[in-house]
């Protein structure tokens, strides 16, 4: 490339490739995109929850993960609620 002609060939086929791609995808609102990604992150902190409940023996410690996934259920189900 010489100097002072701008991009590279490369470059500039990136970018159309991306346009392009913008063009085909569909575009989905801020708001949706952020209610699942909150969504797969509470369904997440339920597993990791689940997972130490499964191993917890100590009576106040499995009280206070019971608690804990139930707040995550009823986050998660207003949420699903909310998407509907």
């Amino acid at each position: 490339m010489a100097i002072g002609w701008g991009k590279s060939f490369e470059e500039q086929v990136e970018e159309a490739n991306q346009r392009a791609s913008d063009r085909r995808a569909p575009k989905v609102p801020l708001e949706a995109r952020v209610r699942e990604q909150r969504l797969k992150s509470l369904e997440v902190s339920r597993s990791r929850v689940e997972g130490q409940l499964n191993k917890a023996v100590h009576p106040a410690y499995r009280e206070t993960l019971m608690k804990a996934l139930q707040a995550l259920e009823k986050e998660i189900e207003d949420l699903s609620e909310s998407k509907a």
